[in-house]
């Protein structure tokens, strides 16, 4: 079992950044991919970006090259570092972790809470 919980989401200015944190429980966190999805209010809830074991990253085109996932398996927490927010990333983030490769979203097994961002134009 592992319980996640997201930090660090708040109200920002267009251009602006935000870094969430998400911190895990369990010794197995280092074994998990974990994802990070959103959700805008009305729409479905959507993929970010995802990092592996060993530390590889993908991200969905709508973020690429503004978003950036790490872990820190020490501390047991994966970070979302978001540069350039437009009112268009307004929506909760949540964070999850899948025990094998994370690909789409039903393969993840556990989730956070979520947190709100909120991007002003």
């Amino acid at each position: 079992q592992v319980q996640l919980v997201e930090s660090g989401g708040g109200l920002v200015q267009a251009g602006g950044s935000l870094r969430l944190s998400c911190a895990a429980s369990g010794r197995t966190f280092s074994t998990y991919t974990m994802g990070w999805f959103r959700q805008a209010p009305g729409k479905e809830r959507e993929f970010v970006g995802r990092i592996n074991r060993i530390g590889n990253t993908y991200y969905a085109d709508s973020v690429k090259g503004r978003f950036t996932i790490s872990r820190d398996n020490a501390k047991y927490t994966v970070y979302l570092q978001m540069n350039s927010l437009q009112p268009e990333d307004t929506a909760v983030y949540y964070c999850a972790a899948d025990q094998f490769l994370g690909l789409v979203q039903r393969d993840y097994d556990y989730w956070g809470q979520g947190t709100q961002v909120t991007v002003s134009s």
